[in-house]
């Protein structure tokens, strides 16, 4: 019996162009002020292929892990969508993510863009505690996605819901990863992988 995959999926559809999600995610100034699990992103070096080397931070209360990681994006495909591979690493012991890949994934859709993700990682702290990591991982994703949801379609700056505002019930229109999907497809997490993926290595390296 083969293993179950233990990927993570998200997934939003928002009401806005193709163009303002594609800015909003590949912008590596714009990309921290909306996605949780970076502080900084900060462009290298492009190769050829168009793949992009990258240095990353999270700035934690007493500590800042670095990593390096590379990205190679698909403004084109015949299917009508884009993506964005990336795999990244760190060498940084108290991060959670030591290593991992995945992909962004822009679908047009009737009323604006289905954006979906998969990735997995290897735990930088043992599988156990990933147990208990994975899911607070998946949440900050599915979080994160949500505040990307409401920047792209109505004009409101990400910052204006810090962390703090999770717990403020009483304003509906704050972001809820409860409004992602983050359950995986039949085919699995990395079922929409492009094959772009295969060209990445996670040391920062084409």
């Amino acid at each position: 019996m083969r293993a179950r995959s233990r990927a993570l999926y998200v997934e939003t559809v928002t009401r806005a162009d193709i163009e303002t999600v594609w800015a909003l995610t590949q912008d590596p100034v714009a990309h921290p002020r909306w996605d949780l699990r970076f502080s900084a992103i900060v462009p290298l070096e492009t190769d050829a292929r168009g793949r992009i080397r990258f240095r990353y931070e999270r700035t934690l209360p007493f500590h800042r892990i670095d990593g390096t990681g590379v990205s190679l994006g698909e403004r084109a495909r015949p299917d009508g969508a884009r993506t964005s591979a990336l795999a990244f690493t760190t060498d940084d012991r108290l991060s959670p993510l030591r290593s991992g890949r995945g992909y962004w994934r822009y679908e047009p859709t009737a009323g604006g863009v289905r954006f979906i993700t998969g990735y997995d990682y290897v735990p930088g702290f043992g599988r156990l505690p990933d147990i208990l990591l994975r899911p607070i991982v998946r949440w900050m994703t599915a979080w994160s996605f949500d505040r990307l949801r409401i920047w792209a379609e109505t004009g409101v700056p990400p910052e204006r819901w810090g962390l703090r505002t999770v717990f403020a019930w009483w304003r509906p229109e704050r972001p809820r990863a409860a409004r992602c999907r983050t359950r995986s497809p039949r085919g699995g997490a990395m079922a929409g992988a492009p094959a772009t993926l295969d060209e990445l290595q996670p040391g920062g390296r084409p």
